[in-house]
């Protein structure tokens, strides 16, 4: 495009200015008036200046010309005469509450502002003289609402921010950005930023506590004038999903810096960790709260030191026994997550864990019988001698002691253990020849096989069998004439020792392993169970799901 097109598509001013920069040729040099050129002739300087003409002429029409910019007012006058009426007309207290309701006071009142032009920034004006070696400033504005700035001895929601003295200067600095906070949409707020006044309240000298009196005592809109920091770099979410092992609340927590800006959370919830740049305190939201803002939570290193600590204060506590059970486990806090899709044609093993005796195999017989093409359980192997009516490879593959132990110590059993003098195995070639068929594969193994068997390779989805209370699991199984599994010899009920051992082993799986379950199934009633059973079932096979972040790397 020519330069003499290119003026025909300026606004009119600007094309003249560019005009006259032709006849201020000889008073300035090449570069300047290029400069010039090249902003008068942009099209974002066109197009704002285009926008401003059209405001302008907006506001000198008349038939869009505000009437009254006093509506409110109007408003209150004639809910007054109303008032009295109410009680003989239905029609005035129907228009005496459409009046009161919170949407029309809220159209009546940005009508007013409007019409009074009410909605530009009020700062305050520039100086005509600045020093040179005084320290720039910026004058930030934020609207108040229910998010937190807070200091180190007390918190008021606020704008999204915390603030601290800082330990060299003594002065007020903003020590965090709460993302997704207002102070994180403004873009103008940024870590280490000192704080100067606060609404025209000079704040040197004062405490975080005092800064936060004053922002208490603010109504609407908020205005900061600040120093900025020497660091302005934007701060970017992080885009890591974790799967929290512990429960967290922290108005319990005593060394959180705010207890406001906290964000709670249960085991197994799903946190979006959009910060880790603090050592202790992580920012994070819950999956799937986009537009809330991020909460402080604690880091997966604190949580390990104070797991570590609890744990070394029970074990001091522990009269009767060191408890080993601290030492073996791993310490459980958070575990990096990513959604694991379904594949065609290969399903995830089916792991049901529990107490001996809570069903496990009755399920796991149950959800087999269902459709035998598609649900399938590996064939165990076994030391014991065969017996009679028993058909090698359908109950049980007998191996000779000594190969099995052999295959044993080269790791090619996913869990064994020895009963009455015979060992007993399921091997990891087994589990996999079914994947690889196309079936869903469904294990009950002892608890301490989960290691062997979570590992990217077979990603299996893993369901804790559970009995309710003890009352009820009693009651439950008299109801049922259920047989206990604790007596090969004796087809007998369940004792009350071993329903109370039934439930306290279950607490100590669900403690040593629970942060490792998919999901858990109480088995107060077998039918109920089972249907629980197969929806779950179906759900590992059909809904993208969460799983450690490796298996889907």
């Amino acid at each position: 495009m020519t330069a003499e097109v290119m003026e025909t598509c300026l606004d009119p001013v600007l094309s003249r200015l560019v005009s006259s920069l032709k006849e201020a040729e000889s008073l300035s040099g090449e570069q300047d008036l290029g400069f010039l050129q090249t902003l008068l002739e942009s099209k974002e300087l066109n197009a704002l200046v285009n926008v401003h003409s059209k405001v302008a002429k907006i506001g000198k029409d008349d038939r869009v010309a505000p009437l009254l910019s006093s509506s409110m007012q109007v408003a209150l006058e004639v809910l007054e005469q109303l008032a009295p009426r109410c009680h003989i007309s239905p029609l005035c207290k129907e228009v005496f509450h459409l009046l009161q309701t919170p949407h029309l006071q809220s159209l009546l009142c940005a009508h007013d502002s409007i019409a009074k032009k009410d909605f530009y920034p009020h700062l305050p004006e520039i100086p005509m003289e600045v020093d040179e070696d005084e320290e720039t400033i910026k004058i930030v504005q934020l609207v108040k609402n229910n998010e937190a700035l807070s200091g180190a001895q007390s918190a008021e929601p606020i704008v999204g921010a915390t603030i601290k003295t800082d330990d060299e200067t003594g002065k007020i600095v903003i020590a965090r950005i709460m993302h997704g906070g207002a102070a994180d949409r403004s873009g103008l707020i940024h870590v280490g930023d000192e704080v100067i006044e606060v609404n025209g309240i000079n704040v040197e000298g004062k405490t975080p506590g005092d800064v936060l009196q004053i922002l208490q005592n603010s109504e609407g809109t908020i205005t900061f004038k600040l120093v900025p920091s020497d660091g302005k770099a934007g701060q970017r979410e992080s885009k890591v999903r974790v799967r929290a092992h512990f429960d967290y609340d922290p108005d319990c927590d005593p060394y959180i810096p705010c207890k406001e800006a906290g964000q709670a959370f249960q085991r197994g919830d799903i946190l979006h960790i959009v910060s880790q740049d603090d050592a202790f305190w992580w920012q994070a939201r819950k999956e799937g709260d986009r537009n809330s803002r991020a909460g402080l939570i604690p880091s997966r290193n604190l949580q390990e030191r104070r797991i570590i600590h609890e744990r070394k204060q029970i074990e001091s506590n522990s009269e009767s026994k060191k408890n080993d059970d601290f030492d073996r486990e791993m310490i459980a806090t958070y575990e990096e997550v990513a959604k694991l899709y379904p594949r065609p044609g290969i399903f995830r093993p089916i792991i049901l864990i529990g107490a001996p005796g809570v069903g496990r195999n009755e399920l796991k017989r149950r959800l087999a019988a269902r459709d035998p093409e598609k649900y399938r359980t590996p064939v165990p192997y076994t030391t014991r001698p065969i017996r009679t009516g028993e058909v090698p490879g359908r109950e049980y593959i007998f191996i000779p002691r000594d190969k099995m132990e052999a295959d044993i110590q080269a790791g090619k059993f996913i869990e064994h253990g020895e009963y009455k003098g015979h060992l007993y195995g399921t091997s990891a070639e087994s589990v996999r020849s079914i994947v690889n068929a196309g079936c869903v594969c469904i294990l009950s193994p002892h608890y301490q096989a989960i290691k062997a068997l979570r590992t990217p390779q077979l990603k299996p989805f893993i369901i804790h069998v559970k009995p309710p209370a003890f009352e009820q699991l009693k009651a439950s199984r008299e109801a049922a004439h259920a047989r206990s599994t604790f007596d090969e010899t004796n087809s007998r009920g369940f004792t009350d020792e071993e329903l109370m051992d039934m439930v306290k082993s279950a607490e100590r799986i669900n403690f040593l392993y629970g942060h490792f379950f998919d999901d858990e199934i109480e088995n107060s009633d077998l039918g109920k169970a089972f249907e629980r059973l197969v929806q779950l079932a179906q759900k590992s096979e059909c809904e993208p799901l969460w799983a450690p972040a490796t298996w889907v790397q």
